[in-house]
């Protein structure tokens, strides 16, 4: 394979005109492909083969009357009561007025008796509008928002929820953020404005032409809209990674006389080797996401996968053209007011600090483990949960709106369980009066509604409030024992289904991921010790790689729990409650850190090869290959840390 990089590199080099313009060419195709097929991005989050979402198909295959996105609208008012005489007024024009919009189709009465949509105080009141679109746009949300100032100027507060409290959130530009800081990053490695610019670049190119890829994927595949920014963060990461090993290899070898065109290909075939064996661990970690059996995760994760893949290619192909490009005024620009003596690298601080800590392999051994098991701690109380409006910052309206609901309503408003129960015998209604029932004289449940039939009377629907808040352990517990001791015993003998959705939904995809994620995380650690095994022709190397990046993820989950969970300086990120972990979180953390981590091992490792290959010296090898690659390795992680880093800026905690 080093041969046939290196040929690509040195061609790369030698002909960057073509090398542009074939991707130029690629990029405008794939983009025409992906406007030609008409793709769609896909945000439901159906749970497969679970009793939730049998439920769910039920409802909107018997009900198709409720089908379409819908929105709730809260009022509040702290002066009298809602249904008095003139905050009636105001509800019930604003009501009128919503109704009358674009694409709704329909809009509820809270004062309608059946509703029970006011606090017993009178105080807060819902509206539940339903469009009849499968999505809204900023449209929706400024005839929401025109209808609903009147009413504020009436002394009524409003608040919204779903999605049109979603298109009222701003997204910040956090990918400039983290480019902007990867370009001081890149100054600082380099020392030169043009050497910067080759990785920035490339990055952004494979992350333009990855994102058009994915919008073709979103034609075959149930892909997410939040894939397009995660792929674009990891994208932008490793892209800028990949093209940063090359570059700096590149300007060594530049510096050690040879031709730019030779400097490109023995770049592309050292850490261009490294590179896709890197990128090809990557890309394997992201595929085991497929093992959550959750379309919207496979979807993601092949969106993921693309764009990484692209990056690998446009640093093997795109970068050593640019390198061609820039020829031997790659050092140009620089930021350095004189020159300086270069000093070898074990002079540096890392090769004297690589020398040290193999001259004591043990101490510094049991010092690391120790301090990576005693960070990982925390990880044994991880508590897997939905995040929901109540984690939101104070001062979303989302929040708002959730507080005033559950100081309203109760706690368990905002996670209402939907009971469904299927009739062999339509109009059954004695069937349902008892699954009713009992229903509601259960503990764990604050309030139901009146049972609604469909149509053909074959399929009835009720509401059952628990007592405790949507994200409370006992919530779950209260779905559980709903499902294996309450309703199994009203149908008994009987062909009557029962069901449970909602906020049973949740209770499911927390079940799921949890009893997958050790079958996740044995298949991506054995593929990627298969893969390090035939790449270092070596057992011990690719288990030691393992263990550590094993550890290291522990230890990221042990700060995950500390954080979030403990409150563990949470203000420093702009955290304002505790939460539980959300359910994707394990699986996506643990795909892209031990992708990302294992990405470093091969960069190190494949230089202290190359170093015992020439020297036959195990510990010379290692303080050699550290010594070379700390700088890099060191400058690729701030990189990674500031592209990541910098969607910590948003007001979302999800």
């Amino acid at each position: 394979m080093s041969a046939f990089l290196y040929r690509l590199g040195r061609t790369s080099a030698r002909h960057p005109f073509r090398v542009l313009g074939l991707w130029l060419v690629a990029a405008v195709a794939v983009m025409a492909l992906q406007g030609s097929l008409g793709g769609e991005f896909d945000n439901s989050e159906r749970v497969p083969g679970v009793e939730s979402q049998h439920a769910a198909d039920v409802l909107n295959e018997r009900f198709p009357s409720q089908g379409g996105v819908s929105a709730r609208i809260v009022l509040h008012t702290d002066d009298g009561r809602l249904d008095d005489a003139n905050h009636a007024a105001t509800v019930e024009q604003t009501r009128a007025e919503l109704a009358g919009g674009a694409d709704v189709a329909g809009v509820t009465d809270p004062f309608e008796t059946e509703s029970a949509a006011v606090s017993a105080d009178g105080q807060t009141a819902y509206l539940d509008v339903t469009y009849g679109l499968d999505k809204l746009t900023v449209t929706q949300l400024d005839d929401a928002m025109a209808v609903t100032e009147a009413a504020r100027a009436d002394g009524v507060q409003v608040e919204l929820t779903g999605a049109l409290a979603l298109l009222a959130q701003e997204a910040p530009s956090s990918e400039l953020i983290g480019v902007g800081v990867a370009i001081i990053v890149l100054l600082v490695a380099f020392g030169s404005v043009v050497a910067m610019g080759l990785p920035i670049v490339t990055a952004l190119m494979g992350i333009f032409a990855g994102a058009a890829g994915v919008g073709v994927l979103s034609a075959f595949l149930d892909v997410p809209e939040f894939s397009l920014i995660l792929s674009a963060m990891i994208g932008l990461g490793v892209g800028i990674d990949y093209a940063l090993f090359i570059v700096t290899r590149h300007r060594q070898h530049l510096h050690e006389d040879l031709s730019v065109e030779d400097a490109a290909g023995t770049a592309v075939a050292t850490a261009g080797q490294a590179v896709l064996f890197a990128g090809t661990t990557v890309v394997i970690a992201i595929l085991g996401l497929f093992l959550a059996g959750l379309p919207a995760i496979s979807g993601m994760d092949a969106a993921v996968a693309l764009v990484v893949t692209v990056s690998m290619v446009a640093a093997v192909t795109l970068l050593p053209g640019l390198l061609g490009l820039a020829g031997t005024k790659i050092d140009k620009l620089s930021i350095h007011r004189k020159s300086h003596v270069v000093k070898p690298a074990e002079q540096t601080v890392a090769g004297r600090w690589a020398h040290h800590v193999g001259s004591h392999p043990i101490r510094y051994a049991i010092i690391g483990l120790g301090t990576m098991c005693a960070i990982a701690v925390p990880a044994l109380s991880m508590r897997i949960g939905v995040p929901d409006d109540g984690n939101a910052p104070a001062h979303t309206t989302q929040r708002i709106a959730f507080d005033q609901l559950a100081d309203g309503f109760g706690p368990g408003f905002n996670g209402p369980i939907l009971v469904v129960v299927e009739l062999p015998t339509p109009g059954d209604n004695a069937t349902v009066g008892r699954v009713h029932d009992a229903v509601q004289s259960d503990p764990g449940i604050a309030a139901v509604t009146a049972p609604v039939l469909n149509a053909a009377g074959d399929t009835a629907v009720f509401t059952a409030n628990p007592t405790t808040a949507p994200q409370a352990e006992a919530t779950d517990q209260l779905v559980r024992h709903l499902r294996t001791d309450v309703l199994p015993a009203v149908v008994e003998g009987t062909d009557v289904q029962v069901s449970l959705t909602g906020r049973a939904m949740l209770t499911d995809l927390t079940d799921r991921i949890t009893n997958r994620l050790p079958l996740f995380i044995t298949a991506v650690v054995a593929m990627s010790f298969l893969l390090l095994m035939i790449v270092f022709r070596s057992i011990l190397v690719p288990l030691k790689a393992a263990i550590m990046n094993l550890l290291s993820i522990a230890a990221a989950y042990g700060v995950l729990v500390a954080v979030f969970q403990w409150g563990w300086g949470k203000g420093l990120i702009g955290l304002h409650d505790t939460m539980p972990i959300n359910p994707f979180l394990p699986l996506i953390m643990f795909a892209i850190l031990f992708g990302l981590s294992m990405d470093y091992e091969v960069f190190l490792l494949s230089r202290v090869r190359e170093e015992y290959v020439a020297s036959r010296d195990n510990h010379e090898a290692v303080v050699r290959g550290l010594s070379s690659t700390a700088r890099v390795i060191t400058s690729a992680a701030l990189i990674m840390i500031s592209v990541f880093g910098a969607f910590v800026l948003s007001d979302d905690p999800n």
